[in-house]
């Protein structure tokens, strides 16, 4: 396909995966019900969206990550690539887990504040920061930075692995069957190195099927990939690890994403609007707004199960339009803060 639609594909699908992640977070009925029935049935309804078919959505991030940093790499090229990731990544990681720290700290000594909040008086000091900045304490969803950061760093040994086809195949099964026996490392998850890998893989050998404009052949094969995707889900394979590493999981994760991107045309997608472009802005602040409605609704609101459904349906509606103004503002009036804050992009 065309380069101008190859983009804006990507941010169609980097947009629908940010959808996605806010429903993520969105949980809301023992919020609003307290721990009864009702509440438990609500939530079940809520998270067969959010756990089940959104949670596709991160490990789409990683593969879309993957694929446009090594879309165009070569060794030579690694340290224009890794001072770009530095401004995009890095940057905004420790702004934006900081200003969730410095939120916490100031919202727990404000009384009405402090009580929706829930966490009691937060200390304020040099060692909390440098924790809040690290592991953020304070801004759960940078998981996801925390870890591309690391694999972004990894990232020239990868290439080296996976720019022969045959090991780089190999190390992608050894990598599954890592998580297949529940093998864990201490900096980086295999099931986010997975994703990487493939994006990796994706890029270096399949460009030509992922870049090529769409037909039939494209559509059948991410059909039948979406069919398996869905018979792999909660399949029992003889002594996998349990949870969320399950092997299964991992595959229905990794296969979605994949199968969606060959079944959805890219001449059916207009060109994206503006709203749909602020998806990095989208996902470093939605975590704050989707914690502060759902607590000030559930503070003010009467405990009734369509409230809580109902706000956690319209929660992707409400967050990309509050979080499309304030870009706006933030775009025009303090240009540098927004650089800072969007690192760049």
């Amino acid at each position: 396909m065309e380069e101008q639609k190859f983009r804006n594909k990507i941010i169609w699908f980097t947009f629908f995966f940010s959808v996605l992640v806010i429903w993520v977070h969105s949980y809301n009925a023992v919020l609003f019900l307290g721990a009864t029935k009702t509440a438990y049935r609500t939530d079940y309804l809520e998270r067969f969206l959010g756990d089940t078919i959104a949670q596709v959505a991160v490990p789409g991030f990683f593969l879309i990550s993957s694929y446009l940093f090594f879309r165009t790499f070569a060794l030579k090229l690694l340290w224009p690539k890794w001072n770009s990731r530095i401004r995009s990544i890095l940057v905004p990681y420790i702004v934006w887990n900081f200003l969730y720290y410095l939120g916490y700290v100031i919202g727990s000594r404000i009384p009405v504040i402090r009580d929706i909040m829930g966490k009691g008086r937060i200390p304020f000091s040099i060692v909390k920061a440098v924790d809040a900045v690290l592991h953020y304490t304070y801004n759960y969803v940078f998981w996801y930075l925390n870890q591309l950061i690391i694999l972004v760093i990894l990232a020239p040994l990868i290439y080296l692995i996976i720019k022969k086809k045959v090991i780089g195949g190999i190390f992608i099964l050894g990598i599954f069957f890592a998580i297949y026996a529940g093998v864990e490392l201490r900096f980086v998850n295999l099931d986010a190195m997975l994703y990487y890998s493939v994006g990796a893989f994706a890029a270096v050998h399949g460009k030509e099927i992922v870049e090529k404009s769409w037909d039939r052949k494209k559509f059948f094969a991410g059909f039948l990939l979406l069919i398996l995707s869905y018979l792999v889900y909660g399949f029992d394979f003889p002594g996998e690890a349990p949870g969320e590493m399950a092997a299964s999981v991992v595959l229905f994760r990794l296969f979605v994403p994949v199968a969606l991107w060959l079944i959805v045309p890219d001449f059916l997608l207009f060109e994206a609007k503006e709203w749909m472009k602020q998806n990095f802005f989208l996902y470093a602040i939605h975590f704050a707004m989707v914690r502060l409605i759902n607590k000030t609704g559930a503070f003010l609101l009467p405990s009734l199960p369509e409230i809580p459904i109902g706000i956690f349906l319209f929660m992707p509606v409400i967050c990309v339009f509050f979080s499309y103004y304030i870009a706006c503002f933030l775009r025009r009036f303090t240009p540098r803060i927004w650089c800072l804050l969007n690192g760049g992009r």
